[in-house]
């Protein structure tokens, strides 16, 4: 069975991401983007902006709270309150899309390049994901809606992310 291409665009400053297939818009998210605002410098800890592929899909089968590090499942999964007690700590949380971007000397290869920068789309815990912008530059998603979204999208999905 071939899953419709979908498309999702990503307003930094509603904090929403919006899932189209096509033009239909078939669901709204709360997101969290970054504590620096926009931007696409190596280091910045910004949200990108511009046109993006989903690169790959990472987590897939995990339970809810899979705590994620390096991409790779830790074992841990998060119980309420780690965030307090860790509160360096950069929860990467249930699944991972890992975006690449498609504008050479914007979002794509050297010091702007998106995947390079390990941007992604991934779960967080429920206390981190608010109207305000806190992320080291990855959209921060409720669990249950990235589990959602994960399983609706395709890697190849685009992604747009507007200011």
């Amino acid at each position: 069975m071939n899953r419709p291409k979908l498309n999702i665009i990503i307003s930094i400053s509603d904090q929403l991401l919006a899932l189209y297939d096509s033009d239909r818009l078939i669901k709204s998210y709360p997101v969290c983007t970054a504590k620096n605002g926009a931007g696409e410098l190596f280091g910045s800890e910004c949200t990108p902006r511009g046109k993006h592929i989903i690169r790959a899909k990472i987590g897939a089968g995990q339970l809810s709270g899979s705590v994620f590090v390096g991409r790779r499942f830790t074992g841990e999964i998060y119980q309420h309150g780690f965030a307090k007690s860790q509160p360096n700590r950069d929860w990467i949380l249930t699944r991972i899309l890992w975006l690449s971007g498609l504008e050479k000397g914007k979002n794509r290869l050297g010091q702007v390049d998106t995947m390079r920068r390990y941007i992604y789309i991934h779960g967080a815990p429920d206390e981190l994901v608010t109207s305000t912008p806190s992320s080291h530059g990855c959209i921060r998603m409720l669990n249950t809606d990235v589990i959602e979204l994960f399983d609706r999208v395709s890697v190849g999905s685009s992604v747009l992310i507007n200011e």
